[in-house]
């Protein structure tokens, strides 16, 4: 029989919101197994204790920006309206049918005033970590790290080019030591003191948004953007450690550091690591050397000078300190430069006459010079880590892991675009998305043991 429902929009019903959101619902899992009471500790000093009106309950702000960051609202002005019509928000937020939704002015005011300059949002990010570790979710033996780039909110094609100081390398001081030991082993005299000058170099600065940086990568869009540096643990891929830089930095500059940090904040005791190409540079190699860590990092490829021998052809002779030309002839020790490498030069009048000259030098006066850093040796060894079982058999997780969380970051919670501009918001972006995805693995995970 033909039927057709009446509208009933204006029924009144007596209902519990607890009735409303089903029992499996993501914001239940969070609610019962994530701990939110350290935010109130952390905040406290922000608020005052005795003037002004009362404020909205800290908890409820960062829920409200939690679920932002868990579905992927990008705007905090639609984020109040949706909390406005879904049950399981409000609810998840302690708020009734009828009671009024915050306005989205708070969120950002409480972001550009209050927290303005502070590292709460480090520090939840943290928190969050440390509670996955009491889960016994966070293994701390091998870690994956690699970073991936937010387009900033700018156009560009609105810049300037700026000239700017080169930022000095954390392990110049470790490397001046190296290379004067290295020249005095060789009985070379000690360099002079060379007058401190100031590197520059030109970049692009947009006009919209001048923390970003302008990135400029093979088979990638030119564009001004921010890094993400994330690591994540092997055992449940919980993210330890996210970090923001402009574009333009390379991927391999914070990493040492950041390194460090996760060791000294969650005392991990890191056995291995599995990193990008990015990251197969002379002091990374030296640096996990120096911390007993066992490197996998990928193959980066070289292009020689077309036409003439790569530089593997040249055999190294380590106790002799000296290489071995592809057709016999010695190239022996002849200096250390100050960038820190060592320069092994051959006879050029065996040269002038040699079969493969064509094939080894384009130099007028026929000396073929090879360069190896001092530093050399434990890159060799990160090359070798690759090439072992336990190497491949590493490697093979990295985009397992690191690549997955990357993904869900930005197919799920909105990282593909900076919502705000300067590297506070984008840093505020990235911890709390990181934050909202360990949340998730630790809610899914017990919710399954119980």
């Amino acid at each position: 029989m033909f039927h057709t429902r009446k509208n009933a929009q204006n029924e009144l019903e007596f209902v519990s919101i607890e009735d409303l959101v089903p029992q499996d619902h993501l914001l239940r899992k969070i609610d019962q197994y994530i701990d939110f009471s350290f935010i109130l500790e952390k905040v406290r000093p922000y608020y005052s204790e005795d003037n002004g009106r009362p404020s909205l309950d800290p908890l409820v702000l960062f829920k409200m920006m939690f679920i932002g960051y868990f579905y992927g609202v990008r705007s905090e002005r639609q984020l109040a309206k949706e909390i406005q019509m879904n049950i399981a928000y409000r609810w998840f937020l302690g708020l009734r049918l009828q009671d009024p939704v915050p306005h989205h002015s708070t969120i950002s005011w409480n972001r550009r005033k209050r927290f303005n300059d502070t590292d709460i949002f480090q520090e939840i990010f943290d928190e969050i970590v440390l509670q996955a570790m009491n889960h016994k979710m966070v293994g701390g033996r091998v870690l994956f790290t690699d970073s991936t780039h937010l387009k900033a909110n700018a156009n560009k094609h609105k810049f300037t080019r700026e000239t700017v100081e080169v930022e000095t390398k954390e392990y110049v001081q470790e490397l001046n030591k190296a290379i004067e030991e290295d020249r005095n082993e060789n009985g070379k005299k000690f360099l002079k003191e060379r007058e401190e000058v100031t590197e520059t170099r030109e970049v692009c600065q947009s006009t919209t948004d001048p923390d970003s940086g302008f990135m400029s990568r093979d088979q990638k869009q030119e564009m001004f953007c921010y890094l993400d540096h994330r690591t994540t643990d092997m055992k449940f891929n919980i993210i330890t450690d996210a970090f923001v830089t402009p574009g333009n930095v390379h991927d391999s500059v914070p990493y040492l550091q950041r390194l460090d940090r996760q060791i000294e904040r969650f005392k991990l005791e890191v056995e291995a690591v599995a990193l990008d190409s990015g990251y197969l540079t002379n002091p990374i190699c030296k640096g996990l050397s120096d911390r007993n860590v066992f490197g996998v990092i990928a193959h980066r490829r070289y292009h020689p000078t077309k036409g003439l021998f790569p530089k593997w052809k040249f055999t190294y002779d380590p106790e002799a300190n000296s290489y071995l030309c592809p057709n016999g002839q010695i190239l022996p020790y002849r200096t250390t430069t100050r960038e820190g490498y060592r320069e092994y030069k051959s006879d050029p009048k065996q040269c002038v006459d040699c079969p493969l000259l064509e094939e080894c030098t384009r130099s007028k006066s026929h000396q073929k010079v090879v360069t190896r850093h001092i530093w050399e040796d434990h890159k060799e060894k990160v090359r070798l880590n690759r090439l072992s079982k336990s190497g491949k058999e590493l490697y093979k997780y990295r985009k397992e892991k690191i690549e997955r969380s990357f993904a869900d970051s930005k197919q799920l919670h909105g990282l593909r675009y900076c919502r705000l501009r300067g590297i506070r918001n984008a840093s505020e972006q990235v911890l709390l998305t990181a934050a909202c995805q360990n949340m998730k693995k630790i809610a899914t995970h017990l919710a399954k043991l119980s």
